[in-house]
């Protein structure tokens, strides 16, 4: 099983509004086929981990046992059912991580195998399928994505100097690993005086895969339409109270700037099948998400640079730390929400 779950890991920032999912297909103790859900659309892991069987093999599907974290589909989507290939190929028995939470499944791919006699198991590793697809778990469980809070603060726990200015505070091997994350979720979103002081891209040049979409908070449309946020090089929101507007990569956004800003906020993201959000910036903005309980991670990176005077970096309430490594000269701390129903699994990664 964590064999599965190192293969579904390949399928990161690939397979969104789906859950990362691995196979693996044992006879008699030997691993003869193997698969992960590459691409969102594409085929499932089960398929593929068939499909990888060599022909010499192929005559052992039905005395094999498959392996796979996350239950076997058994609805028509953009694919066909996996139970229903798992039937058809007669595999012995089914050994699940988790069961799937999603509406059209919740249960009925291992009710499918039963039917069909085919032996099944489940939880095994439970919490560390559920870590790592916390975020489709979030998606199915609480209606709105998965959140994750980012900063980066001083030695002395300085966000930013005064004076809306530009300061680099974490070194280049961090910012290459923000870049990683980037890619690794679905949309990312910073507040007007972040997109004023920093002109943030908010892309993720500095590593290979998909840019997020990019949402930034400009209430009265103040915000100058020469920001690099607005180069309309990947999809956009700007989240205001004047219009609601598409155009192309560039989606202003109306909403009521009350109390319940942000809920409203990740109910449109909800209904757009994004499955998980990035919160950078700035403090103001992380501050309202941690008042709000609304947070479900934090990935806090500490620079070894001292500055004198700023804005506090945002204080984390009720946060269990899940891990901390070193970035180079920076540390990196992660904490996950005390209420979570995705604790940290020990030996995990992000």
């Amino acid at each position: 099983m964590r064999r599965c779950l190192q293969l579904a890991e390949m399928g990161k920032g690939n397979v969104s509004p789906n859950p990362m999912v691995g196979a693996v297909l044992v006879h008699d103790g030997r691993i003869i086929g193997e698969g992960w859900h590459r691409v969102y659309g594409k085929a499932h892991a089960e398929v593929n981990c068939i499909d990888s069987v060599a022909d010499a093999d192929k005559h052992l599907i039905p005395e094999s046992t498959m392996y796979v974290s996350l239950e076997p589909c058994a609805h028509h989507g953009k694919t066909p059912p996996c139970a229903e290939r798992l039937v058809k190929e007669k595999v012995k028995e089914v050994i699940v991580c988790n069961s799937d939470p999603f509406e059209k499944v919740g249960g009925r791919g291992m009710q499918i195998l039963h039917e069909h006699n085919i032996k099944t198991y489940t939880g095994v590793l439970d919490k560390e399928g559920r870590w790592l697809n916390r975020r489709f778990f979030c998606v199915q469980e609480n209606k709105r994505p998965y959140i994750i809070l980012k900063w980066a603060q001083s030695d002395n726990g300085i966000f930013a100097p005064y004076g809306n200015r530009r300061y680099q505070i974490s070194n280049a091997y961090s910012s290459s690993i923000v870049h990683k994350w980037r890619t690794e979720e679905d949309a990312i979103m910073v507040g007007t005086n972040t997109a004023l002081a920093d002109d943030p891209q908010l892309t993720a040049r500095l590593w290979e895969g998909k840019s997020p979409l990019r949402i930034v908070i400009d209430r009265s449309l103040i915000l100058p339409t020469n920001l690099k946020l607005f180069n309309r090089e990947t999809d956009t929101w700007v989240v205001n109270d004047k219009k609601e507007e598409e155009g192309e990569n560039l989606q202003y956004v109306k909403l009521e700037f009350d109390e319940h800003l942000l809920e409203n906020i990740l109910q449109r993201l909800y209904d757009a099948k994004v499955q998980s959000l990035i919160v950078e910036g700035g403090a103001k903005l992380l501050n309202t998400f941690i008042d709000k309980g609304l947070w479900d991670e934090a990935r806090v990176i500490t620079g070894n640079k001292v500055i004198e005077h700023g804005i506090a970096a945002p204080v984390l309430s009720n946060a269990t730390k899940a891990f901390e490594t070193e970035l180079e000269e920076d540390a990196l701390q992660v904490y996950v929400n005390s209420d979570s129903k995705y604790p940290y699994a020990e030996g995990m990664g992000l």
